[in-house]
């Protein structure tokens, strides 16, 4: 093979490999299959039974009592029946508290019910809508309803746990059933209280900060016996398997991953699928979180202990799937007073906030591998979109600045390109003087090359090497919850979605074509009819991409384009001068 079929061959290859790398990572990564569990939530009672922790606690704590001293409780909140969970338009009924025994919590960013037993039944978001369609029907994270299932329990375990009892997890009361955030209040609290027939006093307490998704829970324990009082706080995120049931694919059938994450000692962020879960998973850590993730939205329970916790993940018998954290035993000295807290979030990947919150919890926006070049990415990106205040105008300057930094690089590749597209008419001569001779034919084109100091392989390097920025600012698009529900200029509401009118694909694939005939013409004619085609298939591939990437890559050409022609203007300006002088 000649070294000018090399670059062809080389620059197609890469190509091919960046489209394959896109679709493996949309359905390896993020399989769309449906589980067991998904139908198994959809028969049975998911919250006919409660896993109260049972078993080993964290190395230097008083154990739990053993599966024979604390038996798994039945929880006999009955299951909300299918039409009677509260919707956008129904919400607002003053009897629906009364009728399902839930406590309703209003603020600014979270609407949340909660059971008698102190779990999070339902939570919804109403400053992210379910579509730009409906702008009045929040996105719903938690629900409990006989097909789908997704709640955030917690509770006291340990010797002196309430929700540890035979004779099963304790009702709290409350003195309102409807608790709202008010204008100009910055905090509300929620206090559910609990007295326990041994004496002791338990209050739950939910604290809601206004402008915020994440909610404090306190346990305020208050021990008036003669004896030490021991208790264990645990926190279960309880989700069927598969997509939300509202989950509409973004386009090309992609499916973001749905699943279990943990931070860990040896790992900062650590994936567990369904399919892991399912085997079992555990792992001991010092704070630590565990969350629960889907497109653009998590919810994760944080301990406020730096202590040891035990963290886990199972499928239940049910079909459902159970990820908790399990904190040590906290010992309430007679007469004495204890509070053990932790947080919960449950809403949008903000990065900034959820590094705020805990450690390593902002890497649940998953970047993937390409990560340490995405992080920086968004910071950019994230910054011009503060001076400009439009993502897509933010996007076209990121673009540009990459364009800018990667300007070498490009700048090599065009010059390669430019002097083969010079010499391609004495090429084609020596192709067609020595097209018997294969041999004699790549000992031409070796001596033409180094007569005029052309690098064979200068064109394809760089541009692969540009690959990297390209499949990482991918997942920065894709991932951000930022760019959801977006808008740009005139018919892009959304970069997060598909162009609905396929303008930005079309004109990508213009310039892609027109980038095509910049290029030096292949010899081979297999290659160049393969070369023209590229545009087509790129063009259909992007018809399902998100927009806002779409909009990175047409920019990307025009730049390229516009870059590539001032080069080979430069090399054809010198060219006839460097003649004239020998």
């Amino acid at each position: 093979m000649q070294q000018t079929e090399v670059i062809r061959y080389a620059l197609l290859a890469g190509l091919l490999i960046t489209a394959y790398l896109l679709i493996l990572a949309w359905n390896s990564d993020y399989g769309s299959a449906s589980r067991p569990a998904d139908r198994a939530a959809a028969t049975a009672d998911p919250l006919q039974d409660n896993d109260v922790p049972t078993g080993e606690v964290p190395s230097g704590a008083t154990p739990v009592p053993s599966a024979s001293e604390s038996p798994e409780i039945d929880d006999t909140v009955p299951e909300v029946v299918a039409g009677e969970v509260p919707t956008a338009t129904t919400e607002d009924a003053p009897t629906i508290s009364q009728m399902e025994g839930l406590i309703r919590v209003r603020t600014d960013s979270l609407n949340v019910w909660i059971d008698r037993r102190g779990d999070l039944v339902k939570l919804t978001l109403p400053k992210h809508p379910v579509s730009l369609e409906t702008p009045d029907v929040p996105l719903t994270l938690l629900d409990r309803t006989p097909s789908f299932l997704y709640v955030a329990q917690s509770g006291l375990a340990g010797p002196d746990g309430v929700d540890a009892r035979p004779e099963g997890r304790p009702t709290y009361h409350t003195d309102s059933d409807l608790f709202e955030m008010q204008p100009g209040q910055d905090q509300l609290i929620v206090p559910l209280r609990f007295e326990d027939p041994d004496g002791f006093e338990v209050e739950k307490r939910f604290i809601f900060t206004r402008g915020d998704h994440e909610v404090r829970l306190e346990y305020h324990l208050t021990n008036p016996r003669e004896r030490p009082l021991r208790a264990a706080m645990y926190g279960q995120i309880r989700r069927s398997g598969g997509q939300p049931p509202d989950f509409s694919p973004p386009g090309m059938g992609m499916r973001p991953y749905v699943g279990a994450a943990f931070t860990t000692s040896d790992s900062r962020y650590e994936k567990v699928s369904f399919s892991d879960l399912a085997s079992g998973w555990e792992a001991r850590v010092q704070r630590g979180w565990v969350a629960m993730l889907q497109h653009y939205f998590l919810s994760a329970w944080i301990p406020d202990s730096d202590a040891e916790h035990l963290y886990r993940g199972r499928q239940r018998p049910d079909g459902t799937y159970l990820i908790e954290f399990i904190g040590p035993v906290v010992n309430v000295a007679p007469g004495a007073s204890e509070v053990i807290a932790a947080s919960f979030y449950a809403g949008p990947k903000i990065q900034s906030r959820l590094a705020e919150i805990s450690e390593n919890l902002n890497l649940t926006v998953d970047y993937g591998f390409l990560w340490w070049i995405s992080v920086p990415l968004f910071k950019v990106l994230d910054f011009l979109h503060g001076l400009v205040g439009n993502w897509g105008f933010a996007i076209i300057l990121l673009t540009l600045l990459v364009k800018l930094a990667l300007y070498p690089l490009s700048a090599a590749a065009y010059r390669s390109m430019a002097n083969m597209r010079r010499m391609a008419p004495e090429m084609k001569r020596l192709q067609e003087r020595y097209s018997d001779d294969r041999q004699k034919l790549s000992k031409e084109m070796m001596d033409l090359y180094r007569k005029e100091k052309i690098n064979p392989l200068g064109g394809c390097l760089p541009m692969l090497a540009q690959m990297p920025v390209f499949l990482a600012l991918y997942w920065v698009l894709y991932e951000s919850v930022e760019l959801r529900h977006a808008p740009f200029i005139l018919w892009i509401h959304d970069l997060s979605a598909i162009d609905p009118y396929f303008v930005l694909p079309l004109l990508m694939g213009a310039t892609m074509f027109l980038q095509m005939q910049l290029n030096p013409a292949p010899l081979d004619p297999m290659q160049a009819k393969i070369m023209k085609l590229m545009p087509i298939m790129f063009t259909v591939l992007f018809l399902f991409f998100p927009a806002g990437l779409v909009l990175y890559w047409l920019v990307n050409n025009v730049l390229s384009i516009a870059q590539q022609w001032w080069v080979m203007r430069q090399i054809e300006m010198a060219a006839p001068a460097s003649k004239g002088s020998k």
